[in-house]
């Protein structure tokens, strides 16, 4: 039987107060809390499954809020989507209604998450994204993103960029959403890697080959964290590793 292994964590970082970030793993979801140590889930390959991070957006009230509520939907979705159409009309729909939990509560205004993650299929994976949540796919020859950053780019001096150009939720200016969705061929051995900006802020791309390249799943997971967590920890940290194998 091949299968699909998932192994994730979530941690509020050194220096944020509390977790903004959500993950949604098939039908589980885990929202604004730390997990102790990697946790690792088998499912079979053939149902559709999302694995996703929904990053809320910091400065703004209810970002723990938007990224609940976005994994949520995505849980229940998840067995219906077949497809790139069905992934942007549950990102859409997501979209809606992070903006409609706002009405007639002030105090969440403006709130609105990022997301990104995959759709595994029989034969194919679906990557997706808004905003600067990432999704990377990892293979022998190196680490190759594949979800597409709505940033501008970073100041002259800077690796990265807090900024972002598109979100769930967020500004009533910006409702049109464009989504990122690509797919992929599927086979036995592909490795990916879906996380919040959180890791890859302070981690550079290459190290996080580096780990990628010599660690399996639950090792790699942790020694990613470390890294983040060595470099400062400045946000929530939150990740997910999806491999298939036989």
């Amino acid at each position: 039987m091949t299968y699909v292994a998932v192994t994730a964590l979530s941690h509020v970082g050194l220096v944020r107060e509390h977790n903004e970030d959500s993950l949604v793993v098939g039908p589980w979801t885990v929202c604004g809390t730390t997990t102790r140590s990697p946790q690792t889930l088998l499912f079979p390959l053939g149902r559709p499954l999302v694995v996703a991070v929904a990053d809320g957006l910091g400065g703004h009230p209810g970002g723990e809020v938007a990224s609940e509520l976005v994994v949520r939907q995505l849980a229940l979705l998840g067995p219906s989507l077949d497809g790139a159409q069905a992934v942007e009309d549950a990102l859409n729909l997501c979209n809606r209604a992070v903006h409609s939990a706002t009405d007639g509560r002030p105090e969440l205004t403006a709130m609105g998450t990022t997301v990104a993650g995959t759709l595994l299929l029989e034969d194919s994976l679906l990557s997706f994204n808004v905003g600067d949540s990432k999704v990377f796919r990892s293979a022998p020859d190196g680490l190759r993103q594949v979800s597409v950053d709505d940033s501008p780019p970073p100041l002259p001096g800077h690796r990265t960029t807090s900024a972002v150009t598109q979100t769930l939720g967020g500004s009533r200016a910006h409702h049109v959403l464009t989504p990122h969705v690509a797919a992929f061929p599927l086979s036995t051995g592909d490795r990916y890697l879906v996380c919040s900006d959180g890791l890859t802020d302070p981690v550079p791309d290459e190290a996080i080959n580096d780990v990628l390249q010599v660690h399996d799943d639950g090792k790699a997971a942790f020694e990613l964290w470390k890294a983040a967590i060595a470099a400062g920890g400045p946000d929530n940290i939150t990740l997910a590793l999806v491999r298939v194998g036989a």
